[in-house]
């Protein structure tokens, strides 16, 4: 089962310490923080899969963290206020809040409204995942693979030069993201019988894709080695 992440961010102690409790007593993976600030130094720790925002904070409010927020993240965000204002309501809706609870909270309906977020979450991601496979192209990392131009992008947009095995490789990756694969695997399904099932030169073609698609070659975090099995993408 999927253990999902929930990042709290509210000014008020008590209540972060009850949710955080609460929610994890419900399963769930929980982080605090006090204000914007601490907000955004979490998330470029690690991005949660939801995150409970305060609207009144000291300093920067949750409407400003929300608006910063939307424009690098798809995040859910569930907006908390003591306010039970339409006016709040509508600016957290605009600013692309995911859903609104009125403090006091009601913990089951709470936790009613996560699990109802998070299915939608994960509804949005398959969505864009089919709407990409649909359009040819596959995300490796900041990097983008045209697999009907069988071109090779980086995040800026310029091409980025691929050989044809490498083309193929990266293929391959794509259609078995996270299923672990062996050389011969990689070397049947990229169609180049010429090479002998145990043959290192893949794992210098992978080390090459690597330089062109990791943000750092040394510690690979798009196509990761596995010990013992082979690669993995994703």
């Amino acid at each position: 089962m999927t253990q999902y992440s929930i990042l709290i961010c509210d000014d008020d102690k008590a209540l972060r310490r009850m949710l955080k409790d609460h929610l994890t007593d419900c399963g769930y993976d929980v982080t605090e923080t006090a204000n914007a600030a601490h907000l955004r130094d979490a998330l470029a720790e690690n991005e949660p899969d939801l995150i409970l925002l305060d609207v009144r904070m000291p300093g920067e409010d949750g409407f400003t963290a929300l608006r910063e927020l939307r424009k690098t993240s798809k995040v859910p965000v569930m907006m908390l206020t003591a306010a039970n204002d339409v006016v709040d309501k509508v600016l957290g809706l605009e600013f692309g809040a995911d859903d609104y609870m009125v403090k006091p909270v009601d913990l089951r309906e709470l936790q009613a409204r996560i699990r109802a977020a998070l299915r939608r979450s994960a509804v949005q991601v398959t969505q864009q995942k089919e709407a990409e496979r649909l359009h040819g192209t596959v995300a490796f990392g900041d990097c983008r693979l045209d697999l009907d131009g069988a071109r090779l992008f980086d995040p800026k947009g310029d091409e980025i030069a691929l050989t044809a095995m490498e083309f193929n490789l990266l293929k391959v990756f794509a259609r078995n993201k996270g299923r672990p694969l062996n050389r011969e695997q990689l070397l049947e399904q990229a169609h180049d019988r010429g090479w002998e099932a145990f043959d290192r030169s893949i794992d210098l073609r992978v080390s090459r894709i690597r330089r062109k698609i990791e943000p750092n070659p040394t510690k690979p975090e798009v196509i990761r080695t596995v010990r013992g099995r082979g690669y993995i993408f994703g």
